[in-house]
């Protein structure tokens, strides 16, 4: 089981809440039935953008980690490119 960050926008409302599942669509998609069928979902109102003609869910791993986070630039914007290996600098 793995831990899952979900934000979804749709209808002028946003949620952005967390989900622990296997690493595979179908359990991703149970849990997340599952978390907005028990109601546990907090539904904000979403005035940023348009998207009540846009819906669209994403979703990422969380990982806990306490190593520092290595950047570099790429076409004049700056990403990240990992945390070290072991946590050595």
């Amino acid at each position: 089981m793995k831990k899952f960050r979900i934000q979804i926008k749709a209808y002028d409302y946003a949620a952005d809440f967390q989900i622990s599942a296997d690493d595979n669509r179908e359990a991703i998609e149970k849990a997340i039935l599952d978390k907005i069928g028990q109601k546990d979902v907090k539904w904000e109102k979403d005035g940023f953008n348009n998207s009540s003609r846009r819906k669209w869910i994403t979703y990422e791993e969380v990982i806990n980690d306490s190593r520092p986070i290595h950047y570099k630039e790429v076409l004049g914007t700056r990403v990240a490119t990992g945390t070290p290996e072991g946590g050595q600098i």
